[in-house]
């Protein structure tokens, strides 16, 4: 019978755990024993489970309660880590555009959030902005990157990603068993922007000027999610498109939070940019510095690793660059020892 003290005794000496692993007896079935959840390909979980069952095909045969109740116990290291830990993800790419990946997505958050962990997410949401300037018959027009807006392509931004994606998204969060609650950057006075260096060129792209937590803590307190979108507005009201990794690095920074989790359309940042193999899944802040030194880390990538280090400078304890094309990739990033992409240290 599972007992509660044999239930702690297994998680302390599964293989999930951090501590070495001294004497650990083996489970009554092999087959409970999960090194396929170190993996992040459903392929070889399945192969590994598969090969599994073949070399102890005399068995007893896992129902599906035991199985979960297995990984459960696995997981339990993590979630004492994490427990209480405020986690500020921001959400974009391809996981906002797949249906698939964003209930994913939306899913790991109500668990993380179910289990002790308090969540923040921020989001953009390029795509959506850029179809409904193209109903309207705006041009997107873009430079270095970054969306040129001009005071009717501001206005058609706020109304996106205020009064849609981010409705959308608590939408979204509520129908999957949690608590969330939209918020901009003017709500509450949560961010204050001002003009970009080359505001003359893009128009009203902003950046973070001031972040005032006040109006989050209760909410993150309280175990609500809340979801913020990048549009905050200057000491005179002017209202400003922002970056949403730099909101996400900055609301961490001001939060105080245990881990910053970038969503990406990559898989993280690449010792070779051309192989997707060379992944790198531990560095810190003078490695990557010298990755960018080197040329090794570019493009799109130099802002996302920037709003990266710039948060582990105002006391974030690790942020992660992570693929969000794998289905549910923020679960493996948070309960796993090899994670879904590469983390930054201090």
């Amino acid at each position: 019978m599972l007992t509660a003290k044999s239930l702690v005794n297994h998680c302390s000496s599964s293989s999930f755990s951090s501590k070495p692993r001294i004497a650990t007896p083996k489970p009554k079935n092999p087959i409970l024993d999960f090194p396929f959840l170190h993996s992040r390909s459903p392929k070889a979980r399945s192969l590994s489970i598969t090969n599994s069952a073949e070399e102890h095909r005399h068995a007893e045969p896992v129902s599906p309660g035991q199985f979960r109740v297995d990984i459960l116990s696995e997981a339990l290291p993590f979630i004492q880590k994490f427990r209480g830990k405020t986690i500020v993800v921001k959400y974009g790419g391809a996981a906002m555009k797949s249906q698939a990946l964003q209930a994913s997505v939306v899913n790991d958050l109500v668990l993380l959030s179910c289990v002790g962990l308090r969540p923040v997410l921020v989001h953009g949401g390029g795509p959506e902005i850029n179809l409904w300037l193209k109903r309207l018959n705006i041009e997107a027009v873009f430079r270095d990157g970054l969306r040129v807006t001009d005071s009717e392509t501001m206005e058609i931004v706020s109304m996106v990603l205020v009064g849609k994606v981010n409705k959308h998204l608590v939408s979204l969060i509520n129908r999957a068993g949690a608590t969330a609650v939209g918020l901009s950057g003017m709500d509450g006075q949560l961010l204050t922007a001002r003009p970009s260096p080359n505001s003359a060129q893009l128009g009203f792209v902003g950046e973070v000027a001031r972040v005032d937590p006040n109006v989050l803590r209760p909410l993150v307190d309280s175990g609500h999610i809340p979801v913020v979108t990048s549009v905050a507005a200057d000491e005179s009201g002017q209202p400003y498109n922002i970056n949403a990794d730099t909101v996400a690095g900055e609301l961490a920074a001001a939060l105080g939070a245990e881990k910053l989790i970038l969503l990406t359309d990559v898989p993280g940042i690449l010792r070779d940019r051309e192989d997707p193999t060379s992944l790198v899944k531990v560095i810190n802040i003078s490695g990557v510095k010298e990755m960018i030194e080197e040329g090794k880390v570019g493009g799109g990538m130099i802002p996302k690793v920037n709003c990266c280090v710039r948060s582990l400078a105002q006391g974030v304890r690790t942020a992660s660059i992570i693929d969000g094309r794998v289905p549910h990739s923020l679960l493996l990033e948070i309960m796993t020892d090899k994670g879904a992409g590469t983390m930054i240290t201090g």
